[in-house]
């Protein structure tokens, strides 16, 4: 009788074990999602705490997804400042390629990123895996902070493209793209995920009223 139960313990331990394993494999570090939208604004706007704060709001929102322990970066780019050269969004999110939430792929590689990709409003999904409102919808969240080009590099201009380099939640502007890749009007149906046009302003409010909640992109880099 002792030698049974022995043996039914050392099952159920066994078994136990296993989910255990299997538990870790589908945890942090080994969850399909590499790319996201932000959910939520870390709520000062275009004030991010710079690019190093926007990579650490990405971290965070991936972690309670399951999605943390990998290098989260948010696609930013920001000007020379302090005797540190220009940072180009495309420079800070690795080589691909990168899934949404659902696991599917939206780009092989940063030549088709910044290409022919994948992107749209049904496959630009949140950490959550859910589909952010866009134009049409009762609330628009369309405008997606990057002070970038359609290649990738720091937008070109004689203003303000970063919100400060997402340090101001008041003055200034920045770059927006689109992320359901729609346009203001009929006229204009289509535009471009990442460089679509500036904004009125970087608080929340200045950034409500040309369509957007300071959301952002964030790219696994390895």
């Amino acid at each position: 009788m002792f030698k049974r139960k022995t043996i039914i313990t050392c099952a159920a331990l066994a078994a136990g074990l296993l989910v255990s394993a299997c538990a870790n494999l589908t945890g942090a570090g080994h969850h399909p999602m590499s790319f996201f939208v932000t959910s939520a604004n870390p709520g000062k706007g275009g004030d991010l705490g710079g690019p190093a704060g926007a990579d650490a709001w990405c971290e965070k929102l991936a972690a309670s997804a399951g999605a943390g322990g990998k290098q989260w970066r948010a696609y930013l780019s920001a000007t020379p400042a302090s005797g540190a050269p220009a940072v180009h969004a495309r420079e800070r999110i690795g080589s691909g390629p990168w899934r949404n939430a659902r696991g599917e792929v939206v780009a092989e590689n940063l030549a088709q990123l910044h290409g022919d990709n994948r992107l749209g409003k049904q496959t630009s999904l949140t950490e959550k895996g859910e589909v952010v409102s866009g134009r049409g919808d009762p609330v628009n969240l369309h405008d997606i902070l990057t002070g970038s080009g359609e290649d990738g590099r720091l937008a070109s201009g004689t203003g303000d493209t970063t919100c400060g380099n997402w340090t101001s939640g008041d003055r200034g502007s920045a770059i927006v793209g689109h992320h359901d890749r729609i346009g203001l009007n009929e006229s204009a149906p289509m535009k471009s995920w990442n460089a679509s046009h500036a904004t009125r302003g970087c608080g929340l409010e200045a950034l409500k009223s040309t369509g957007g909640g300071g959301l952002f992109y964030c790219f696994a880099s390895r």
